[in-house]
């Protein structure tokens, strides 16, 4: 699996959501006002990566269903 390149994609998408959600967390649990400025837009950019993320995996998982 690791030749091939769509599920490294899948692999970085969901990093990519991992690193996303941690900076959200954290900004969170710290408060301030890094926090109060931009907690909405890093949970937006969440929810997009998330969004690619997935569609990459069903991608991935349709593709691997019809042989290819």
């Amino acid at each position: 699996m690791l030749n091939d390149p769509l599920f490294i994609v899948v692999a970085l998408a969901a990093l990519a959501v991992l690193a996303i959600l941690m900076i959200g967390i954290l900004s969170f649990a710290k408060g301030g006002d890094f926090n109060k400025k931009h907690a909405n837009r890093i949970m937006r950019y969440r929810i997009a990566a998330q969004a690619l993320a997935v569609a990459l995996i069903l991608l991935f998982v349709a593709l691997r269903r019809m042989g290819g």
